[in-house]
């Protein structure tokens, strides 16, 4: 994995003489005209394995099994990244860090993408293809199983990259999202979206998974939450390349507040994940031996177990504030676990709070 990280580095490097040397030029000598290459496209050169947990097919009235990821696509792109997507091929949101154990994973080329969004990566270096993976020995089929989000970035890392568009040393970053829902609090779990950012981590490349609220019903994404989303994540993933931020030790979660109501997000805050609950599931007996699985919200009455306990919790800032939420997760789950470079998390910490964009 060193490969990955050194060449990240240089990027970087790169990415912060070329930006030096501009301000230093118009400091010397303003000029008027068109921005700097490295301005207008500021991933130009960065190399991006693009997941998600919603699947790739955008294809349902409520955009919630993939929209995001095609508005994530237009906007990394159009700031210069060569991206490649390895996308679950049925929706998989709530599989968590789950992989799986046997089987044949298959990818199929999406060659028509969703209107609008088929010449978003025109010209990248890859092809920039979109693959479905499913779990299947044969084509992947309407109803065939579909791989977890794990799977996607697993395959993606040891061998899929490599073999299907020559990236042999892997992708710069592996970005996830935009998830119809936020991912806060004690579904932080459960999220595929978070659980994809993870499989990255452990594989030693650095990962941001990206979260979006919906609607009050809950039940509707809006496009415009997407792309608004979207657009944040290109500049905050600019900044963090321009100072060498991309960190293969912690996965960043980023959640994005809905702003149709007419209440534009908030600046970013660094949070922690929260405590309580927002979405939980629950259990109803059917016949003698079922029980149906369904999907509670939160009503945050005081002394329940929904209400929220952590004051810097990724929760109260998205949902309570609509404020951007920027929590920084790790693989390792043990209680107390020290950070490996307190530095580098305090420097991440500083540019959230001080420097990242506003939305």
């Amino acid at each position: 994995m060193r490969p990955r990280t050194r060449r990240l580095t240089a990027l970087a490097a790169a990415t912060a003489v070329l930006t030096a040397g501009a301000s230093a030029s118009a400091t010397a000598a303003p000029v008027s005209g068109p921005a700097s290459a490295a301005t207008a496209r500021p991933l130009a050169g960065l190399r991006v394995l693009l997941t998600n947990d919603d699947s790739m097919r955008a294809a349902k009235a409520s955009n919630a099994d993939g929209l995001g990821l095609y508005e994530l696509r237009r906007a990394l792109c159009a700031a210069g990244a060569d991206v490649v997507v390895t996308a679950p091929w049925q929706v998989q949101s709530g599989r968590g860090t789950a992989v799986s154990n046997g089987g044949t994973l298959t990818l199929s080329h999406r060659a028509d993408l969703p209107a609008g969004y088929r010449d978003d990566c025109a010209g990248a270096p890859s092809g920039a293809p979109v693959y479905g993976v499913c779990l299947s020995a044969g084509p992947c089929g309407p109803d065939s199983p579909s791989a977890t989000p794990a799977d996607t970035v697993k395959l993606a890392l040891r061998a899929a990259l490599a073999a299907r568009v020559g990236w042999t040393d892997g992708p710069d970053l592996v970005v996830t999202g935009i998830n119809s829902g936020a991912n806060v609090s004690a579904q932080v779990n459960d999220s595929g979206t978070v659980g994809a950012a993870l499989a990255a981590v452990e594989e030693g490349v650095p990962a941001v998974a990206f979260s979006s609220a919906g609607d009050d019903s809950g039940a509707f994404f809006p496009l415009a939450d997407y792309r608004a989303a979207a657009d944040f994540a290109a500049r905050l993933l600019a900044g963090l390349r321009t100072r060498g931020l991309f960190s293969p030790h912690l996965a960043l979660k980023v959640d994005y507040p809905d702003v149709t109501g007419g209440r534009p997000a908030g600046p970013a805050r660094w949070t922690t994940v929260g405590h309580g609950r927002e979405v939980w599931h629950a259990y109803e007996p059917v016949g003698a031996d079922g029980f149906a699985i369904t999907l509670e919200v939160c009503e945050h009455r005081p002394g329940e177990a929904c209400t929220e306990t952590v004051r810097d919790a990724d929760a109260l800032a998205l949902l309570r504030d609509g404020r951007v939420s920027v929590t920084p997760v790790t693989p390792d789950r043990t209680y107390g676990v020290r950070t490996a470079d307190p530095q580098e998390l305090n420097r991440l910490r500083h540019y959230i709070e001080q420097e990242a964009p506003r939305p």
